[in-house]
């Protein structure tokens, strides 16, 4: 019997909005891109995006800017990282994030993660004591939220600042709390990718005047630092404005267009995800050579992609069940690969960073962990052939 095959694209999204589509062209005919072209006392695009967004969120200031990792970049800097000074960070990441604290001067100091992807407690605390960090970048990879409770209390601890990278948890909450609002200072992305599409861009949230302040002068404001949507005081800017240098990385008003109607929809989004993630995780959890995490019921993730273990075999034979889930129209990543693939890359791959100690929890999981996108064009119908496949390949490995 032949063996079915899935047809749709894994990296294919669902349209922009009309809405935004036709705001787009409005903004284009007036020839208005940049977010501080604007005429009298009239609002920028990115300006009512930074208001809308710090609405949403709950956050006193938001920047609307290029990229969620040109955020996290200036997130550092912004708090008062200084050259040569350390940076803790989860070892189970994306290459932003280490690329944004090298950008930004800082040291990484990697911390193991446990079998659900989570932040290894333990090694967390044996870190935070003997680096002498003063900052900690705590990305919630693939949307998986770590103990929040245990995280704070120990950076509070030893006076360690959080920055969270909530690329993947934008609409995330932990015990009732939104994704974002446990640390100083948040950054989310609008890639494609992520859970709004302007093609490229990024959004900084944080309560503390001073360090949306000097975001907002890292940005590019030069001196119109007013016109955005969620400004500081004036006496604030006049502390910080002369000795906070301009590194450009504005987000136009042609993006911020194609947020803004999304962030409408943001919550039927995640309802929609996570229906499909539901779907998936009931299909794949009947392989026996494969193991999914329980999501815990305070964990309010977004389902946007879903991680599994492969345990059934030696993990050198898992690119050929990639491989052969590929041939099948399944889209799977592994994040065992010594070598960067596509997004894919490991913490001992960032050469840049100089050799790094080996972390053996953290590379035990990856190179069990396989990893893969659900995009809304995706059905309920679609998710159960897809768990099907994956599940037919692991029972021959």
């Amino acid at each position: 019997m032949s063996k079915s095959i899935f047809q749709k694209p894994f990296t294919q999204q669902e349209p922009i909005p009309d809405s935004a589509i036709e705001r787009v062209v409005e903004i284009l005919k007036t020839g208005r891109l940049h977010r501080y072209n604007t005429r009298g006392s009239q609002d920028s695009e990115a300006s009512l995006l930074e208001r809308e967004y710090a609405d949403y969120q709950g956050a006193k200031y938001c920047l609307a800017c290029t990229s969620g990792g040109y955020a996290l970049q200036i997130a550092l800097r912004s708090i008062g990282m200084q050259h040569g000074e350390k940076v803790l960070a989860n070892a189970y990441t994306l290459a932003p994030v280490p690329g944004a604290i090298h950008a930004a001067g800082g040291v990484p100091v990697f911390v193991e993660i446990d079998q659900d992807w989570h932040v290894d407690i333990g090694d967390l605390e044996k870190k935070a004591e003997k680096s002498g960090a003063k900052y900690m970048m705590l990305s919630h990879m693939r949307g998986h939220i770590s103990d929040m409770d245990a995280i704070v209390s120990v950076c509070e601890k030893y006076g360690i600042v959080i920055v969270e990278d909530c690329a993947h948890t934008m609409g995330a909450h932990w015990k009732g709390t939104r994704s974002g609002n446990f640390g100083k200072v948040a950054c989310f992305s609008a890639q494609t990718y992520k859970h709004v599409n302007s093609g490229e861009g990024g959004l900084l949230t944080t309560d503390d005047e001073e360090v949306a302040a000097r975001a907002i002068v890292h940005s590019g404001s030069y001196m119109l630092y007013q016109r955005h949507g969620t400004p500081p005081s004036e006496e604030v800017f006049r502390r910080i404005r002369l000795d906070t240098p301009n590194m450009s990385g504005r987000m136009d008003n042609v993006r911020a267009a194609l947020i803004r109607p999304q962030l409408s929809g943001l919550e039927e989004n995640i309802r929609r995800w996570n229906t499909r993630y539901r779907v998936l995780e009931q299909g794949l959890s009947k392989s026996s050579n494969l193991r999914l995490p329980e999501r815990v019921q305070h964990e309010a993730f977004v389902g946007s992609s879903i991680q599994f273990q492969v345990n059934g075999c030696d993990p050198s034979r898992i690119p050929d069940l990639v491989k052969r889930c590929a041939e099948r129209g399944v889209e799977i990543k592994w994040f065992g690969g010594a070598e960067p693939t596509g997004f894919t890359s490991r913490y001992d791959s960032w050469a840049y960073l100089g050799e790094q100690p080996v972390l053996n929890a953290t590379i035990d999981v990856l190179l069990k962990t396989c990893d893969l996108r659900i995009p809304l064009t995706f059905d309920e119908e679609d998710c159960a052939q897809i768990a099907e496949i994956i599940c037919e390949e692991a029972a021959t490995i």
